[in-house]
């Protein structure tokens, strides 16, 4: 069992938080401020033990140079204002003059690093940053769930190096939450998959064809699997390099009794714009490409979704950032929404079309991390958990 921060005695610790603020930016504003909302139980949870608390995060990808354009600092004005509280924003990174900042907090202070990207030892995993940073602290809480996968210093370096180690409030729910996929789901167990690849999701892919009862597929990514199957799919998305793989998982299913679910209609046109010509169509002729599912295809899945007890949803149905090309995504997440069953949305475009579409609030659970869910789900160890769990054992 992961250690979360209710296991340590915090009582006026100094705590070294990595979170995930790695918010959307629009001209030196935060376009969508969820992800820094998203850790505020934790940080008020550590301000109300009397921590001091050194928060470090990423932004964007700056390549290890100081980028004005990715600095933290907004993100920490905004963070004080809903906190309704003051906050140290440090410039630097490491150092000697940001250790005494650290040490100098008041009870319950807090402060911000600048974007722990601006240094080339953040990504890299270098054992000096790795050790820069512990002298920032004494116990080491990680609640960045969407980084966990990673092997970045500030997350699977730093916590071998401090006194005590343990996940946030927010990484232990996904923690939660993901186990009920892995370990006894409720049957029938439905698994819907959609995005542009399926190169970016061969472990999922795979994984889900051996714990799931039905593999729903959408997207790009199932004109591979379509045209694995002998089906004309015109112009549309293709990896050719996946064919036989895609052939693998289908047979693997067949064998294993797990209902492959693919679409059976398109919503199709010659070029990917918004205002295109459109038509749905059952067979896709030359010089269009399927760009969304269609009707039929959204009732089919539908009606697996209706009878799931648990489902799993990743990628979207279509290019749901167009009107014409997002009825299947939103088709699938009402269908989603509307079922009785325990839902996971995996975080990333899914976690986006269900704000967009209003969907949130009727979901189990919607995960921050796209790609840490995945791998999660997938069995795969994720590093920044790991570390943490191996300093228990």
């Amino acid at each position: 069992m992961t250690a979360t921060i209710r296991d340590l005695d915090l009582q006026n610790a100094e705590v070294l938080l990595r979170v995930d603020f790695n918010v959307p930016m629009s001209n030196g504003t935060i376009a969508d401020d969820t992800r820094i909302r998203a850790a505020l139980p934790t940080i008020q949870y550590l301000k109300e033990q009397g921590c001091k608390t050194v928060i470090c995060s990423h932004l964007g990808r700056p390549g290890g140079q100081v980028d004005p354009s990715a600095s933290l600092e907004p993100v920490a004005s905004r963070l004080a204002e809903l906190l309704e509280t003051e906050i140290v924003f440090s410039p630097e990174i490491t150092g000697d003059g940001v250790q005494e900042i650290a040490r100098t907090l008041p009870t319950g202070g807090i402060m911000v690093l600048e974007n722990l990207r601006f240094h080339p030892g953040e990504k890299a995993g270098a054992l000096d940053f790795s050790g820069d940073l512990a002298r920032l602290g004494k116990v080491y809480v990680n609640d960045a769930f969407g980084a966990m996968h990673r092997k970045d210093a500030s997350i699977a370096g730093v916590p071998t190096l401090m006194e005590q180690a343990a996940v946030g409030l927010l990484v232990g729910e996904e923690i939660e939450a993901l186990t009920k996929l892995v370990d006894g789901p409720k049957r029938p167990f439905v698994g819907v998959l959609g995005g542009a690849k399926v190169s970016d999701k061969i472990n999922i892919v795979d994984a889900l064809a051996r714990r799931c009862d039905t593999l729903i597929i959408g997207g790009a990514m199932a004109y591979t699997f379509l045209k694995a199957k002998g089906v004309e799919i015109g112009g549309s998305r293709v990896e050719n390099g996946k064919l036989n793989h895609a052939r693998r998982v289908l047979e693997r299913c067949e064998n294993r009794g797990v209902q492959v679910l693919l679409p059976i209609d398109h919503v199709v046109a010659n070029e990917l714009s918004e205002d295109a010509d459109t038509q749905v169509v059952s067979e896709i002729g030359d010089g269009l490409m399927g760009l969304d599912i269609g009707p039929e295809t959204i009732a089919a899945y539908r009606e697996a979704l209706s009878a799931a007890g648990t489902i799993f949803w990743n990628g979207p149905m279509g290019v749901f950032e167009m009107a014409a090309f997002a009825g299947g995504t939103q088709g699938v997440a009402q269908a989603v929404a509307d079922s009785s069953a325990y839902s996971v949305v995996g975080g990333g475009d899914s976690a986006a079309a269900a704000a967009k579409f209003e969907l949130t609030e009727d979901m189990s659970h919607i995960s921050t991390g796209g790609g840490a869910s995945l791998a999660f789900v997938e069995g795969t160890p994720l590093p920044g958990i790991r570390v943490i769990n191996e300093r228990r054992s």
